[in-house]
């Protein structure tokens, strides 16, 4: 194997490697097999690291040069789905009707990266869900498969019918497409419902359009749960995603303030996703697929003088060393801004409190289920 020239670290949703330089990235990845355990190869560098868990591997697609056959012939729906909201899982679920009907597969189609960011990447939002958790997601409400197509100007070149034609009946071979009202397609978004509806009806293929889902009545889409979240409001995010919402990143050495207050933190760098308002979270950590409740602090530490942003994440009843791995977390409720403490002291007797709260609010949420 190629000798590494960076730190590399990766689990079965994302590759995160440590430059020359001392910066961390997320980089894209394939997985390999060698003597039956699977690795991930560093497309800058050539490194190679095992997965360190099993669990989360999720059935994606991203080389279509040799596109299986078993993933032709049944139900398609087109989008981004990001963030996964009720309103993706309104579609996903006559997707999976249209599918058993057709005794065939039930396809997600979706672009990696997001368009917008190769046309307008000054345009371009930060996603809610990195493509191999939207994949999770989609899978665990019965997707067979995500395809992630590798978003490029050839794909974004193709007019309407060139793509309707191209992918939805070469490549795919659909019988039944699903889409919500807003769907678009082909170069400049030429595209529209009703031109699907006309295609769709030449080609022999069915076609239906899913109202919108409404909560509170509003609309549910992801750029109202990017506005929720960007707000700190991720209590009410989480009822229009279909899990709370989450980040990921990779453990990196803080100052070590944490530990000796008698709180050590993972500090999180190299998040790729929409981070929520700055603010102290009630929220859980993922470690090797096993949940830990945790208490996030998200922004400064003004008691100490800083001003830099951080992530960083405090898991309860958990002790282990989890420097150079990668850690997701996710948000269930915001407990209170980020203030400056007059001493060390008071700050720990927030802290405390903070901890206790957490603990209450992971455990109702557990208990729900």
């Amino acid at each position: 194997m190629t000798p590494a020239i960076c730190q590399i670290a990766a689990n079965a949703s994302a590759i995160f490697v440590r430059l020359r330089g001392g910066k961390i990235a997320t980089v894209s990845f394939f997985v390999t097999f060698a003597e039956s355990l699977p690795f991930v190869e560093c497309r800058l560098c050539g490194s190679f690291a095992k997965l360190s868990f099993l669990s989360l591997i999720v059935p994606i697609l991203r080389d279509l040069c040799q596109f299986p056959e078993a993933l032709r012939g049944g139900a398609v729906a087109i989008g981004n789905f990001d963030g996964v909201h009720q309103g993706h899982l309104r579609i996903v679920n006559l997707l999976l009707k249209r599918a058993r009907e057709l005794e065939g597969p039930a396809i997600v189609f979706t672009f990696d990266p997001h368009p917008v960011r190769i046309l307008r990447p000054d345009e371009c939002p930060p996603p809610l869900t990195w493509t191999e958790r939207k994949a999770q997601l989609l899978s665990q409400h019965g997707v067979d498969k995500v395809i992630a197509y590798p978003t490029d100007e050839k794909l974004l070149g193709l007019s309407a019918q060139q793509f309707f034609k191209t992918i939805v009946c070469e490549l795919l071979d659909a019988q039944a497409m699903v889409e919500g009202p807003n769907f678009f397609f082909g170069h400049n978004r030429e595209g529209n419902v009703n031109l699907l509806g006309k295609l769709t009806q030449e080609a022999g293929i069915s076609l239906d359009i899913v109202e919108p889902y409404e909560l509170e009545g509003q609309l549910v889409s992801s750029s109202r749960v990017r506005r929720l979240i960007a707000e700190g409001q991720v209590a009410l995010a989480a009822q229009m995603l279909s899990a709370p919402y989450r980040i990921r990143g990779m453990v990196t050495h803080g100052a070590g303030r944490g530990s000796k207050l008698g709180f050590a933190t993972a500090n999180l760098e190299a998040v790729d996703t929409l981070l929520p308002k700055t603010g102290v979270y009630a929220g859980r950590a993922w470690v090797n697929s096993t949940p830990h409740a945790a208490a996030i602090s998200l922004g400064p530490n003004p008691t100490f003088g800083q001003t830099q942003l951080k992530v960083e994440v405090h898991l309860i009843d958990y002790n282990e060393s989890l420097y150079g791995q990668p850690l997701e977390v996710e948000f269930i409720d915001r407990l209170r801004d980020i203030v400056a403490f007059k001493s060390q002291e008071e700050l720990v007797v927030q802290l405390k409190k903070d901890i206790s709260q957490v603990g209450q609010i992971v455990s109702s949420l557990e208990h729900k289920k």
